[in-house]
């Protein structure tokens, strides 16, 4: 169990028993900012301005997040910041509603990940056991490589390997950590019998909608539509040799999946996401750019 080494002990004490708008975080050092940002070309596309703001959000969720390393594996202080500022980048523009504090509005974001404390970091992908019945009653169980994997209120697992790899892999418009931390906000105000279907919860205002209805129903004919076309390339390149799409094929697993996998790519590659999906550019914008959707 463990958090990045600039913090003392008696300070992230004090500190995370403070109200988050009270706190006083000890400052990522340059050196170790620095060196995250060039590791990470899409972040270097960030303004100042949100750069400034998601060094805020990554040193409070540092402070409050716990690491785990598994298999013997030690997290260092660049490990922690990367997965950081990775799952902090979605948040940057989710805030509290208007009329807090500039400030306390901007770290309230954190909120979407307030389910759990916990980060396991596997040195590579897990092995997850897998049961299922199929239409007949016959139990199949088999083994899955897991690269992340995220669980409603409980911890979150990812893969170092892929972690490591977030730079390199952005031309191909996948991340894990983004993968696994919009899951999260994918599951945030479900109920516990609930499963992840691609729609986050949504207020009034959302893209102009007069009501958290309307918002809701734009919300999955959008994604719908874009879905059943993805799952059409899918099926076209598995069945006839078709081109197949850009994106992960996993995406056509499940909504949730696909909100997840088309995420990864929305913060990573924007320019070629705004080609392959421009209702999803719009949608996603509006969600994420808007600064008026706050933790349910």
């Amino acid at each position: 169990m463990r958090r990045p080494s600039f913090w003392s002990r008696a300070g992230r004490a004090l500190q995370a028993w403070l109200p988050r708008r009270w706190r006083h975080t000890l400052p990522i050092p340059d050196r170790l900012w620095s060196y995250t940002l060039g590791q990470l070309p899409f972040l270097q596309r960030l303004s100042a301005d949100e750069q400034q703001q998601l060094r805020l959000l990554s040193a409070h969720f540092l402070q409050e997040k716990e690491f785990h390393g598994a298999h013997g594996l030690r997290i260092t202080d660049a490990m922690a910041l990367s997965i950081a500022v990775q799952a902090c980048l979605p948040l940057l523009h989710l805030t509290a509603p208007p009329g807090s504090p500039d400030v306390a509005r901007r770290i309230r974001a954190l909120d979407w990940y307030d389910d759990f404390v916990g980060i396991v970091v596997q040195p590579g992908a897990a092995l997850a056991r897998r049961e299922v019945t199929d239409a007949h009653g016959v139990v199949h169980r088999y083994e899955e490589a897991l690269a992340g994997e995220a669980m409603d209120r409980g911890p979150l697992m990812l893969s170092w390997e892929e972690v490591a790899r977030a730079g390199q892999a952005a031309a191909s418009g996948t991340n894990v950590v983004i993968h696994e931390f919009v899951h999260k906000i994918d599951m945030r105000g479900m109920g516990r019998a609930d499963v992840p279907d691609g729609a986050p919860v949504l207020q009034a205002g959302f893209a102009g909608l007069p009501s958290a209805r309307a918002a809701a129903d734009h919300w999955r004919q959008t994604m719908q539509v874009a879905y059943d076309h993805f799952r059409e390339q899918v099926a076209l390149a598995e069945r006839f040799g078709a081109p197949p799409p850009w994106l992960d094929s996993y995406a056509a697993k499940d909504p949730a999946e696909f909100f997840a996998v088309t995420s990864e790519a929305y913060f990573v590659n924007r320019a070629r996401f705004s080609l392959e999906f421009p209702a999803l550019l719009d949608l996603y914008d509006a969600f994420f750019l808007s600064g008026r959707q706050t933790a349910p």
